[in-house]
């Protein structure tokens, strides 16, 4: 009896970590997902659209900047991917969209991403802009009620998901936002080496 427990135990194991590490691939989306196109903002009230980052591998991620847990975490791991490339890092931007413009300006936007790596530009724009990016790359998202009298305190509820393209601004992975550091890595790595 103690042997088959032990045998049920060890096949759940191996179970659990064969759909783990299914879930942890990235997926290559190549044809699947539309190349990279928007026309935002940027701190300076600057216009940036795809063409500004033309050259550059893109490692792209949809959130806003008082996000209690998701957004800070993928960020912190997207600033890490940028210090394992090395001197490759000055090949690849973040680009961290904010599914909240009415409190994400441009310039807190950028603060926040400056915070956690300076390859990381902050993107805002109207409520129509920001939603036709987000419906582009299937992002769902719903701004929540107030709580309380405070009208600017409220959640945002947001899909997650780093979208990587390629320096010709082709979608090529789409990973989990909680992807290791290694396999995101690896991911950019290829890309940079094709280019």
């Amino acid at each position: 009896m103690y042997r088959f427990l032990l045998g049920l135990a060890s096949a759940a194991v191996l179970s659990w970590a064969s759909v783990s590490h299914a879930e942890t691939a990235l997926h290559n989306v190549r044809g699947f997902l539309p190349d990279l196109r928007f026309t935002l903002e940027t701190a300076g009230d600057k216009k940036v659209t795809q063409d500004d980052f033309k050259g550059s591998t893109v490692m792209m991620f949809f959130g806003y900047a008082s996000c209690p847990d998701v957004c800070p975490t993928t960020m912190a791991q997207l600033a890490q991917v940028m210090h394992e490339l090395g001197d490759d890092a000055d090949k690849v931007r973040i680009l961290f969209v904010s599914v909240d413009p009415h409190r994400d300006t441009p310039k807190i936007l950028q603060a926040y991403v400056d915070a956690f790596e300076s390859n990381a530009i902050g993107l805002t724009g109207t409520e129509k802009q920001v939603a036709d990016v987000a419906r582009r790359y299937r992002v769902a998202y719903q701004i929540e009620k107030p709580r309380g009298n405070n009208p600017d305190n409220y959640e945002v509820a947001h899909s997650r998901g780093v979208y990587i393209f390629d320096a010709a601004g082709r979608a090529r992975y789409l990973a989990a936002d909680t992807e290791s550091v290694e396999v995101l890595t690896a991911g950019v790595r290829s890309l940079l080496d094709q280019s």
